[in-house]
């Protein structure tokens, strides 16, 4: 099935820290990584702009075992929760996985501010803009603009 996973940072290295997380969240299943997108903080306390992504896997992997990669990723990465919604090194979402839905504790699936947020919409609507409902990119929050592929940021 196919996951959409939503990868962010505004502290240190943030092409490194958004490769490395690449990595780590596909353990050796195919995916897909859209442009690089510079964006606004949304909410929390001031910072820095993060850089922006999502990732489509093509994976087996229950929501849970998506979320565990996840924060495998954030960890290798240094990230620390002392401020909520407070800079990071690296953030990762789990938005969507195939038509599952979550409710629990730990996670919920579909992420519960997907629609809201366009850092996440904007990146999502170039992997798959069927999953982007019309007049969604205009409500959403954030000012979002692209930077290039990972690749080319080198």
């Amino acid at each position: 099935m196919r996951a959409y996973l939503s990868l962010g940072s505004n502290v240190g290295d943030r092409r490194a820290h958004l490769a490395g997380a690449l990595a780590t969240l596909a353990a050796g299943e195919p995916l897909r990584v859209s442009s690089v997108y510079v964006t606004e903080p949304v909410g929390g306390v001031a910072q820095d702009d993060f850089w922006n992504l999502v990732v489509e896997l093509e994976t087996s992997a229950s929501p849970h075992e998506l979320l565990a990669r996840a924060q495998r990723a954030e960890a290798d990465a240094g990230r620390t929760r002392e401020v909520r919604w407070g800079p990071r090194t690296l953030d990762v979402d789990v938005l969507l996985v195939g038509d599952q839905v979550v409710d629990d504790e730990e996670l919920t699936v579909p992420h519960p501010r997907l629609a809201e947020r366009a850092f996440v919409l904007v990146p999502l609507a170039e992997l798959a803009p069927e999953l982007v409902a019309d007049g969604q990119l205009a409500a959403a929050v954030g000012r979002v603009e692209r930077l290039g592929t990972l690749e080319e940021l080198r």
